[in-house]
């Protein structure tokens, strides 16, 4: 789309690539946001669910490190809420299809639907429900210009502990129907 390039800049929006990341945060005072899951947990975001793709991922910490950032526990309570999506549960075609895509075309397509402007059936606006953001205390993390796996893998396991603590520090007064818990998937 024309322009859609230079509006995303300009909400400060940019990729989440490591050029990217390594740029913002050489600046003084700047911080990048990552989504650790992306596209893949997208295809897992179903109603009273809270299913992470977290545990192979230590990129973040790696870049937090190589800049002496502080990784800092985030979760949103109803995000996968506001839309139904079509079940694509492990193994069925779906799901299989939907990830053929994914690695072809970079992006995931979830097959999600919510309400209409006139009925609260089916459509694609989201459900008006909810969402409610908890942000938990920085990990300060050591400036390592080449961090050992040990290392990432130590604030990794601070970082996913620190997540579960958010989580169910919150759960009780945010998250009520989430089924199982929070529940780290790949």
């Amino acid at each position: 789309m024309p322009f859609q390039r230079d509006l995303l800049l300009a909400l400060g929006i940019c990729s989440v690539s490591r050029k990217s990341c390594d740029h913002l945060l050489s600046k003084p005072n700047e911080s990048c946001l990552i989504v650790v899951g992306g596209a893949s947990e997208a295809l897992l975001a179903h109603p009273s669910t809270a299913n992470l793709i977290i545990k192979k991922r230590l990129g973040f910490v790696k870049l937090a490190l190589r800049h002496g950032a502080s990784l800092v526990p985030v979760f949103s309570f109803g995000e996968n809420d506001i839309w139904d999506q079509v079940n694509n549960p492990p193994g069925s075609t779906v799901l299989r299809l939907q990830q053929w895509f994914q690695r072809n075309a970079t992006f995931s397509p979830p097959l999600f639907f919510g309400r209409g402007i006139f009925n609260y059936s089916f459509g694609l606006l989201p459900h008006r429900r909810p969402i409610t953001t908890v942000v938990g205390k920085p990990i300060d993390c050591p400036k390592v210009d080449e961090p050992t796996i040990e290392l990432m893998q130590e604030y990794h396991k601070k970082y996913t502990d620190a997540l579960v603590q958010l989580f169910e520090e919150h759960r009780e007064k945010y998250g009520p129907k989430i089924e199982g818990g929070m529940k780290f998937v790949g």
